[in-house]
């Protein structure tokens, strides 16, 4: 392979971003309960980390951590650790009594959204790998910065799009409505999301110790 390969690249990125994941169900759950801007600022954090891993798998320190084995388990324990955090939280949220409009909680502020995503995609071993695999399959060895650069921005950009269209398509009326009737299964939905996620990255985490 001697040029990028774009289409493999996106085509991948996307596959990866738009698929349920805790990234992506953390967006619905953040833009359902607490509104549009709540998404989107939680959105933005995730997009941030995002960023962060495919600069660093860009430019070689996403396959240094994978190399560092300590690091990376280190990295993969807190991940789930936060993820047993999530469905906890969202356990307590599902026995809250429903109000019928968006709770106007001080404690859940814009950047506190923000840094919640951003820890989300930071801590997730998944992102590490998939970032470092989509750079050596696509990206051939002789390219040069700024093709590389491109590579990183194009990326950005189409996750940019998913990630913050699930803010706004799950902070809607319609979405809204269908929270609040449903707020028990919901949260529980996602309680047992998080919680299945946490449990599987300990499974592997164990298994590789093995």
């Amino acid at each position: 392979m001697d040029v990028i390969n774009y289409p493999l690249i996106l085509l991948a990125a996307f596959a990866a971003v738009a698929s349920p994941g805790p990234a992506t169900l953390a967006i619905a759950s953040a833009s359902m309960s607490h509104g549009r801007s709540h998404g989107l600022s939680l959105a933005s954090g995730i997009l941030t980390g995002s960023i962060i891993w495919s600069f660093s798998a860009a430019f070689g320190l996403a396959a240094l951590l994978s190399a560092n084995t300590w690091v990376f388990e280190i990295m993969r324990y807190i991940g789930a650790a936060y993820l047993i955090y999530l469905s906890l939280k969202s356990l307590r949220s599902a026995f809250r009594k429903p109000v019928l409009s968006l709770p106007q909680s001080h404690s859940v502020t814009l950047s506190s959204a923000y840094f919640k995503g951003l820890f989300i995609h930071l801590s997730n071993p998944k992102a590490i790998l998939f970032f470092t695999s989509l750079y050596s399959v696509g990206v051939p060895a002789n390219v040069n910065t700024s093709e590389l650069i491109s590579v990183v921005f194009l990326v950005g950009l189409l996750s940019s799009v998913v990630f913050l269209s699930y803010a706004v398509l799950f902070s809607n009326a319609v979405a809204r409505h269908i929270y609040l009737k449903s707020k028990v299964v919901l949260e529980c939905t996602f309680a047992a999301f998080f919680g299945a996620a946490s449990i599987a990255i300990f499974t592997r985490a164990s298994s590789s110790e093995n």
